[in-house]
């Protein structure tokens, strides 16, 4: 199957181009960089240098839509809403990696991002592009928009306790480490290395957009209105995201039922693997483990004291955050095996 992936200079633009050109499945016919059009795609992604001759060009998403059956946006929020119902109107699927399509509420883009979406009508078509929580309706979606980095570490780490209706829906904390590639490839005074080496920097402790994201889901999931409090760090890694959730039981909770309600919520699940030993230094989920890899490591710890459960998650941003969440729904919207493309397990060490 003939695939593009427009906005593809990019550091998501590059995970997909490093997955896709390994697919068994696809090949990939076009890729676009109005920066850097004319250039072949290793002198920007250095490390597929003898994995492809691709040159990227332009954005012309109707001679792209000519040559492809799907496509992958990984351009900036805000465009892609700009010329989606003339893509959808082709027949083509997309699988969106920007914000444009993710929240059902047109009015949150004006709260969360500053700018009224373009074509709201479009809104309830998209599929929020997370697996475990919407593998059936991705398998017949048109356009799927794949959920932000730490999105995805928050919802996996509460989903199922908080579907449990065992804790309190107005109180949960949810705490973010994010390594640089978060912020993108374009470059800024945070990211300067004199600026970023070595830091802890909280740069978003409320108000962050993904907290958009984390209540529309979990309040889907539940029938209830969830509330989430959210803050964000920039931490001295490249990727990865470690997620530290706080919740309050109604009444008491213990270890056992902690590993049923997860167990059962995630029996089956390709990417979802549960970190809780007693050995080690790798007791619980660690973002050093899940570099290069599709999953979403979870683990958790009962704090009797005051009754309160802390749940961890673990992923890289890059992968199981964007460009793996991506290839996977594109195995789903196929019928392949859901696998294909993402069996590579972490670097250990890195």
């Amino acid at each position: 199957m003939k695939v593009g992936i427009i906005g593809a200079s990019g550091y998501v633009g590059g995970e997909l181009l490093r997955l896709l050109l390994r697919h068994p499945d696809v090949e990939v016919t076009a890729v676009t960089s109005n920066t850097y059009a004319g250039e072949f795609v290793h002198r920007v992604h250095p490390n597929l240098r003898g994995q492809t001759s691709l040159k990227f060009v332009k954005s012309d998403t109707s001679k792209i839509a000519d040559n492809c059956e799907l496509l992958f946006l990984a351009t900036p929020h805000g465009v892609s809403s700009t010329f989606m119902p003339k893509m959808l109107e082709t027949g083509l699927k997309v699988i969106d990696s920007s914000a444009d399509f993710r929240l059902k509420n047109p009015e949150d883009y004006d709260k969360w991002y500053g700018w009224s979406h373009k074509h709201p009508e479009l809104l309830q078509k998209a599929i929020y592009g997370l697996p475990e929580l919407h593998r059936g309706e991705i398998k017949k979606a048109q356009l799927v928009a794949v959920p932000g980095c730490m999105a995805v570490a928050g919802i996996l780490a509460l989903a199922p306790i908080v579907k449990s209706g065992k804790v309190e829906k107005n109180r949960i904390v949810a705490d973010f480490k994010v390594g640089s590639s978060g912020a993108g490839s374009k470059p800024s005074l945070s990211s300067h290395h004199s600026e970023h080496y070595s830091v802890v920097r909280p740069y978003r402790p409320v108000g962050h957009r993904h907290t958009a994201e984390i209540e529309q889901e979990l309040s889907a999931l539940t029938g209830d209105q969830i509330a989430v409090s959210m803050s964000a760090h920039a931490v001295n890694m490249v990727r990865g995201i470690l997620s530290t959730c706080h919740v309050f039981p109604t009444g008491q909770i213990s270890s056992v039922e902690m590993w049923r309600l997860y167990r059962e919520f995630y029996a089956g699940e390709p990417f979802i693997r549960f970190v809780r030993d007693l050995k080690g230094i790798f007791r619980y989920p660690d973002p050093k483990i899940v570099v290069g890899s599709n999953y979403c490591d979870i683990g958790f710890e009962l704090d009797e004291h005051i009754n309160r459960v802390v749940i961890l998650s673990a992923i890289d941003n890059l992968m199981k955050g964007a460009a793996g969440t991506a290839v996977q729904d594109m195995n789903i919207m196929y019928s392949w095996n859901e696998k294909e493309g993402l069996q590579d397990t972490g670097l250990h060490p890195i």
